[in-house]
């Protein structure tokens, strides 16, 4: 057992000791070199940040292919129960199969520990070869929610028995289903709508970001995606009316001209903001999006800045929180000491953020545009810059000294 505290929550407040128990999964592929770099990296903030006084206390847990080759299970009862205990992950990346086989181990976690929103930052980190003009135009916190929508896995295969009952049931209301489709539901509730809408709009009030703005399909799916739109608004008049303008009023009552110390609150359709964000970037601040087309526009807006692998992911809600990079597990890359870390000490630097060690969060800021700038960066990076490549390890032995001088 690691020698340190429980991360207290109440009230959706969490109370953080100087040396909580922090679980980690090295996760599957090039996980457990990144990870082991990342942990490094974290450590190496904290005690310059804090001077010894604070700590993180690891503790290992098993998930992913690790633990199916121990005990038969990618997230087996031992794991499940430290995270009920403590509440919090640091998780590498883990393997989910395309078409069969077990469910997403990710989707579990967060269902287990209600982790109801999938917070991610995407801003440009010049060094970067992006594909647009302007990347320093993307700055962007994408709020997607975790719980609901088409990820709840509701679903059967197109000739099971179950399909054939949905099939028998529509059809009693007047919709055939084809007897080759397979079935899913969309579910899409007001509580988790609102709950995710408070804590965009919150962070952005907080954070004094500039606007907030509604992605979701509504012409079309309109009693899901379209009540996901309307009770967003709902949220916003009901418990933000000092703070949020809406884009209608913006046009009826300040004559377009946005009030000092307000945020916007707008919304789009998905397929044009797709457009939107690729053609004028500049126009968007956080954006807040139900399941699927999150996991849409988090991995888009990614690609803007020109990698997706530099970028990392907090899945939190009022309970507890895992922090994961946003690629994935990169198999043939795997023990070659090649893989950049980059988006899993960012989700370190997320989790930093989360539990209130801002001190610490700044010195990996720091020590990465440090590296960018003196070019030192693993091969994905390097060969953009026709600059000498550091090994996975390397970079993270940079990333320490920057810290630690």
């Amino acid at each position: 057992m690691a020698d340190g505290e429980k991360i207290a929550f109440a009230d959706g407040r969490w109370n953080v000791p100087d040396n909580p128990v922090m679980l980690y999964a090295k996760g599957d592929g090039i996980g457990p070199e990144i990870t082991a770099v990342a942990l490094a990296v974290t450590d190496a903030a904290v005690n310059k940040a804090y001077g010894g006084s604070r700590r993180m206390e690891w503790k290992e847990v098993l998930a992913g292919d690790a633990a199916v080759e121990k005990y038969g299970s990618g997230l087996p009862d031992e794991t499940k129960a430290l995270l009920e205990e403590y509440r919090l992950l640091l998780k590498g990346p883990l393997t989910t199969p395309v078409g069969s086989g077990f469910r997403s181990l990710n989707v579990t976690i967060r269902m287990m520990l209600d982790l109801y929103a999938n917070i991610r930052p995407v801003k440009y980190i010049p060094g970067l070869e992006s594909p647009l003009k302007k990347p320093e135009s993307v700055d962007m916190v994408i709020f997607r929610e975790n719980t609901d929508d088409i990820y709840t896995g509701i679903e059967w295969k197109y000739d099971s028995p179950e399909a054939g009952k949905v099939r028998e049931f529509m059809k009693g209301m007047g919709i055939n289903i084809d007897a080759d489709a397979g079935i899913g539901l969309k579910p899409m509730g007001r509580a988790k709508t609102e709950r995710i809408t408070r804590m965009a709009l919150k962070y952005a009030i907080d954070n004094k970001r500039r606007s907030v703005t509604i992605m979701h399909k509504g012409n079309i799916m309109k009693y899901t995606e379209g009540a996901f739109r309307e009770w967003a608004y709902e949220v916003a008049a009901r418990e933000f009316a000092d703070s949020v303008v809406t884009e209608a009023d913006l046009s009826a009552k300040y004559n377009g001209v946005m009030p000092a110390g307000k945020v916007l609150l707008n919304d789009r359709i998905a397929d044009n903001m797709f457009q939107q964000v690729i053609a004028k970037p500049e126009l968007y601040d956080v954006v807040l999006a139900p399941n699927l087309n999150g996991d849409y526009i988090s991995d888009a807006c990614g690609a803007l800045i020109g990698d997706i692998g530099v970028l990392g992911s907090a899945n939190v809600g009022d309970t507890g929180g895992m922090f994961e990079a946003a690629h994935g597990t990169a198999p043939k890359y795997a023990g070659k000491n090649v893989a950049n870390p980059m988006g899993m000490i960012k989700a370190a630097e997320l989790m930093l953020t989360f539990i209130g060690w801002k001190e610490a969060a700044a010195l990996i800021d720091m020590a990465f545009e440090r590296a960018m700038k003196e070019k030192k960066v693993t091969q994905d990076i390097a060969r953009l810059m026709g600059v000498q490549a550091l090994g996975t390890k390397e970079f993270g032995n940079a990333l320490v000294g920057y810290i630690s001088e």
